[in-house]
């Protein structure tokens, strides 16, 4: 998974003022079009970024709850052995359940873990995606 990560400048009431933000991540996918498809109508996410130059796509989505926040690409490329994305939730039952209602493969159905509770989910495009509720 690549991290890009970009410097803000802060305002007054930051904390951290000098604090590095990530931007955006991406997953490499087989199928921009079809990852496209999975991650909006699958996961929820909306698109946020498409466009082209000649060969080259440059797609990404984001969060409903925050589109100015943090953006995934979906970039072309081989997939990952181990989970290329890690989203985090409040109600990982209630997820499981909505996300295989649409259609989702789990390679690992809600396990509790150290700490947390996990799920893990084939995106169609040979990558492993984690859904990760943290233990309170």
């Amino acid at each position: 998974m690549f991290a890009m990560l970009l410097a803000t400048t802060a305002c007054k009431s930051n904390p951290h003022p000098h604090a590095l933000h990530i931007k955006l991540t991406s997953v490499y996918v087989d199928d921009q079009d079809k990852a496209l498809r999975f991650y909006t109508e699958v996961l929820g996410f909306v698109k946020k970024t498409d466009i082209s130059n000649g060969g080259y796509r440059w797609l990404t989505v984001s969060s409903p709850a925050d589109p100015d926040g943090t953006e995934l690409q979906l970039a072309p490329g081989a997939g990952q052995h181990q989970p290329a994305a890690m989203f985090f939730t409040d109600d990982i039952k209630g997820d499981y359940e909505r996300i295989k209602a649409r259609g989702a493969a789990f390679k690992m159905p809600p396990t509790p873990v150290t700490g947390s509770t996990i799920a893990q989910l084939d995106d169609t495009c040979g990558n492993l995606i984690q859904i990760t509720q943290l233990a309170h």
